[in-house]
């Protein structure tokens, strides 16, 4: 551990709580439009569509493409599926954007502050730069670095959209710490060489979550949250 120099955050789950940021900007907007629907089930759904849009673009089936541009198809489907009509391009971007102003998890700013202390703070999320850097301004991340998916041109787990981040800061496999609160993630990353920390997020997907509920391997870190984290790296 004396050689990792710097944490590679995911970001979705592991650092802000989309789930519950999702359903309040649907509400809200369903209450300015007058609209009564199933908005929990809406966000189910929207971010049910978030990893079979990404591998359009990993399998090479679709051009790249940023994520803002795949949230928004997957929106303007799921307004027509879900019967909501008489919404505006203007109405259509805006609600695109709550996935700019999610909030984090109640530990995440202390946590990432004592860490920072140590540590260099990267994303490595399939997120695009802006919606990040919006993220985090809006939320007090203290992030040294936003990586978004375009600096590497590459969807997690492909291994690029790893390597090509480590390498803009000059960086070998084993000075980095993948953070994430999904298996698939950090198994992804030591395959590469990384380090990596595992911390639960058992609701992100809502009160009857079955996957990422425990750690499926002993990885080098496994807390309950980013303060945990930064009680375990002595920060």
């Amino acid at each position: 551990m004396e050689s990792v120099k710097a944490l590679f955050f995911d970001v979705f789950g592991t650092v802000v709580d989309w789930r519950t940021s999702i359903v309040r900007e649907l509400a809200s907007f369903g209450q300015m439009k007058g609209i009564d629907a199933d908005w929990t089930g809406f966000a189910d759904a929207w971010r049910g569509l978030y990893q079979p849009a990404m591998e359009e673009v990993r399998s090479g089936r679709r051009d790249w493409m940023i994520l803002d541009e795949l949230h928004r198809e997957s929106l303007v489907r799921l307004l027509g599926q879900f019967g909501i009509g008489a919404v505006s391009d203007g109405e259509i971007d805006d609600l695109n954007r709550a996935w700019h102003r999610l909030d984090p998890w109640p530990d995440c700013v202390d946590g990432l502050t004592r860490l920072k202390t140590k540590y260099i703070l990267s994303t490595l999320s399939n997120g695009n730069t802006a919606l990040l850097v919006n993220m985090a301004k809006r939320a007090g991340l203290p992030w040294d670095v936003v990586l978004g998916a375009e600096t590497a041109r590459a969807y997690k787990p492909l291994p690029e959209a790893y390597r090509r981040n480590m390498a803009l800061l000059a960086l070998k496999p084993h000075q980095c710490m993948m953070v994430a609160a999904h298996n698939d993630d950090l198994k992804a990353a030591t395959a590469l060489g990384m380090r990596a920390a595992f911390v639960a997020r058992p609701t992100e997907y809502g009160p009857g979550q079955t996957r990422d509920v425990a750690p499926d391997e002993d990885w080098d870190v496994i807390t309950d949250g980013m303060t945990g984290l930064a009680t375990a790296l002595d920060c």
